[in-house]
């Protein structure tokens, strides 16, 4: 089993999770009972025991997190993997602030773990960049993350 570092986010995962970044989330399927895995990048942590998520309000998450609320969320750096463990819940639908209908999602961290293999180190983080307006996107994401610092 992965490592137990801290009940709560690190300094330096603390530090990460203040602007948008590449972030995968664990919830349990609400139709199957099995793990349903979605990436995501609007994330913010206003402080080290709790998450803010956005995601599209007819999401499967959505509807995965209302059934059951434990999560996990992988972060990729600095130097490891992380998993992020978590009990989530809707906190609104639709955001207010957002001309696109989104869900926050809060999450309440239990656990953070170092889920590296033996041996090695994250030494070049995921990238990403968006394949719409450029202008829109940025747009977009300043109204979605002043929305998630509320």
């Amino acid at each position: 089993m992965a490592e137990m570092i801290a009940e709560v986010l690190t300094d330096q995962l603390h530090d990460k999770l203040q602007k948008e970044q590449f972030v995968l989330l664990s919830t349990i399927d609400a139709e199957t009972g099995g793990p349903w895995v979605s990436a995501v990048s609007w994330v913010y942590a206003p402080e080290p025991g709790r998450i803010r998520l956005a995601v599209g309000h007819r999401s499967r998450i959505v509807s995965n997190v209302e059934a059951d609320p434990r999560v996990v969320l992988t972060v990729v750096g600095p130097d490891s993997t992380y998993a992020v463990y978590g009990k989530a819940r809707v906190a609104e639908k639709p955001m207010e602030g957002v001309l696109i209908k989104l869900a926050r999602i809060d999450v309440s961290v239990e656990a953070v773990r170092d889920a590296m293999f033996y041996g090695a180190k994250i030494v070049q983080e995921p990238a990403y960049e968006k394949t719409y307006d450029e202008d829109a996107a940025a747009k977009l994401d300043r109204q979605v993350l002043n929305a998630l610092r509320k």
